[in-house]
């Protein structure tokens, strides 16, 4: 369905959705919002295009985005860090990872929050780092994630949703990220789940796959997640789990090394074409976010 034909059968919807969160700030928005790919992009979706010439002399499967690289966006209610092209931050050299589309570290003010908009075949992951963030959409559901739940929205066909902090004395700070699917248009779908965190404690906790039996949420893509809490001087393999995905490194807190180089608070590495394992070790106490995703579609 065309991205205009569908906004305007959600009107009447968005409009629902909006009266259900009295008393909120709710802001329309087309801040929550991609910048249409050019042709040669959406082709080829492979992740190496975010590589700045110099890197790429250096090593054809790396690519490191140092937090203050990111695009910003201080709207008040709303300030936002994106690791990839989105909304009015446009960088050619940083439209993707493979399929891993959005990266956005965002913090919602006291009581504000998005209004309900649209979205379609995408497959949306919500991870909240502090706070209470509501949510409600056009399939009827209405839910409140904080620390420890990991949300996944399968828009398919087409929802819309809306979002804001339930919070009336702190803001709420979380991670939005967006993943191409692998099939087009499917039924719409939410679910959420609580992890006990303690169960990634100097391990990995599994937190997302294609495998709606495993552990963790499960989405549309061969795609698994993973985080981890370390010890400072606590070491780690990683194995990215197909010939054909990369594995994006987001560091929460703390700093590490992964392979010898090095990240701090913030930053992402990018690794694919590669069969060993990485290795990943703590510098200090650190929070670290794995996301193995294929390469192309």
């Amino acid at each position: 369905m065309e991205r205009k034909k569908f906004i305007q059968k959600t009107l009447l919807a968005s409009g629902l959705l909006a009266a259900g969160l009295k008393g909120a700030h709710l802001f329309e928005n087309d801040i929550d919002e991609l910048k249409p790919l050019d042709a040669s992009t959406l082709k080829a979706l492979v992740g190496f295009n975010h590589l700045p010439s110099v890197e790429k002399e250096k090593n054809m499967n790396q690519v490191i985005h140092r937090s203050d690289s990111r695009g910003h966006a201080n709207h008040g209610w709303l300030d936002s860090h994106h690791t990839f092209s989105f909304a009015n931050y446009y960088n050619p050299e940083r439209m993707h990872f493979g399929v891993l589309r959005v990266l956005n570290d965002d913090r919602v003010a006291q009581g504000m929050g998005f209004g309900t908009h649209p979205h379609d075949n995408m497959e949306i992951i919500s991870i909240p780092l502090e706070g209470d963030l509501e949510h409600k959409d056009s399939m009827g559901n209405t839910a409140v994630i904080k620390k420890g739940d990991i949300q996944i929205l399968s828009a398919g066909t087409g929802i819309t949703h809306s979002e804001y902090n339930r919070n009336k004395a702190a803001e709420v700070k979380f991670l939005q990220i967006w993943v191409f699917p692998n099939k087009k248009n499917v039924t719409p779908r939410y679910d959420q789940i609580t992890l006990d965190v303690a169960d990634r404690h100097n391990k990995f906790q599994q937190i997302l796959s294609p495998d709606p039996n495993d552990a963790g949420v499960w989405i549309h893509q061969d795609a698994w997640f993973h985080m981890a809490d370390l010890d400072q001087g606590k070491s780690l393999e990683y194995q990215i789990k197909r010939a054909q995905n990369g594995a994006y490194l987001f560091l929460l807190e703390g700093g590490i090394t992964v392979n010898g180089q090095v990240l701090n608070r913030r930053d992402g590495l990018g690794i694919w074409n590669t069969q060993e394992p990485l290795q990943i070790e703590a510098t200090s106490n650190a929070q670290l976010l794995v996301m193995d995703v294929p390469m192309s579609v």
